[in-house]
């Protein structure tokens, strides 16, 4: 008997990819119905991911809008960054609710989009109505949106970070520094030479510095919640492990009186509603392992009266909560669903 509504996913080879396969076969309200990718079109799932081969028996199909619009409800696009947008526009006007992981539809400017990731744009009319997908902070227009522009893994985790200082004004806003660190999952399946383990391991590296493509991403948001422009300073660095993220951000806070256990009571104010995100208290921070292979996002919080700072610590699993598990939080609010429903909470560990 087939479960309530169809869903597709367009680039099923990547790493997010296989992430949302994997989630959406325990979804007990979807049912995958097409798993496209033009490179490797024609091919067995199975023999892509082979530890799936006994639970998934679809082919990798050439991409086609209109076969995707017919079969699918909803349709995921895990392509790289410049590709969704030529097929999105279709797909919206086809009816078909649309979750794109990469970079294309996070921008209400595309003019700096265009800027920054170096692709021309004409889709002005379907980029306008797209909503940025992170729940906790745009929970009620995702619910009412036929268009998700997903986050990337290092704003989701920077942005919840920092998301209730902006907006209760709690600090300078031009004071914000933000220091964060990845797993190698972050830089694809594809192979490259400072992915390889001989590269990798027992290193630990900067990349990106004062560069990177996420940063306006994070300032756009950042100037919402603050209202006025904000600038902020993002270092990412790649550690030697699979997968997860450590954001920690610094800033000058505007009233220096403030102790680590009035943040944590607006924190968890914040968050009252968010059912994946664990305020920490009585002095401990995150770590990256807690959050491994679940939708979590663990935030630790201190005050350093000496500096008049806040540090905010924030940990997730760059390719759940990064990446799949909160596209697929997304549909669940497009959908009506509960928000939590089908998403992991529990984490293997050690």
């Amino acid at each position: 008997m087939s479960k309530s509504k169809t869903v597709g996913i367009i680039g099923a080879s990547g790493y997010g990819g296989v992430q949302l396969v994997r989630l959406l076969l325990e979804h007990p309200e979807v049912d995958i119905v097409y798993l496209g990718g033009d490179s490797s079109a024609g091919k067995q799932y199975g023999s892509i991911y082979p530890h799936l081969a006994h639970c998934v028996d679809l082919n990798i199909e050439k991409i086609d809008v209109d076969e995707v619009s017919n079969r699918c409800d909803a349709v995921f696009l895990g392509l790289p960054n410049g590709l969704a947008c030529d097929l999105t526009p279709t797909l919206v006007k086809k009816g078909c609710k649309v979750l794109d992981l990469s970079a294309d539809y996070r921008f209400s400017n595309l003019d700096t989009y265009t800027a920054w990731y170096k692709k021309e744009r004409e889709d002005y009319e379907t980029a306008s109505a797209a909503i940025y997908g992170l729940p906790e902070l745009y929970r009620e227009q995702i619910k009412q949106a036929q268009l998700i522009g997903c986050p990337g893994c290092y704003p989701t985790a920077s942005l919840l970070a920092l998301a209730p200082l902006l907006k209760q004004g709690l600090i300078d806003p031009s004071t914000a520094i933000i220091d964060a660190k990845s797993g190698t999952s972050g830089g694809g399946r594809q192979g490259k030479t400072n992915m390889l383990l001989a590269e990798a391991d027992n290193s630990l590296g900067a990349y990106g510095v004062a560069s990177h493509r996420h940063t306006p991403e994070i300032e756009q948001i950042c100037s919402a919640l603050a209202r006025q422009e904000v600038t902020v300073q993002f270092t990412p660095h790649l550690i030697p492990m699979v997968r997860g993220i450590l954001s920690t951000v610094y800033a000058t806070l505007r009233d220096p009186g403030l102790v680590r256990e009035d943040l944590i009571t607006i924190y968890n104010a914040f968050y009252r509603s968010s059912p994946f995100v664990k305020v920490l208290s009585n002095g401990i921070y995150p770590q990256t392992k807690w959050a491994c292979g679940t939708n979590l996002a663990y935030i630790g919080i201190q005050v350093d009266p000496r500096t008049g700072r806040v540090i905010v610590m924030s940990a997730i699993d760059n390719l759940i909560k990064g990446q799949a598990g909160q596209a697929v939080q997304c549909l669940n609010l497009m959908m009506g669903w509960n928000e939590d429903l089908g998403l992991p909470k529990l984490a293997f560990y050690p």
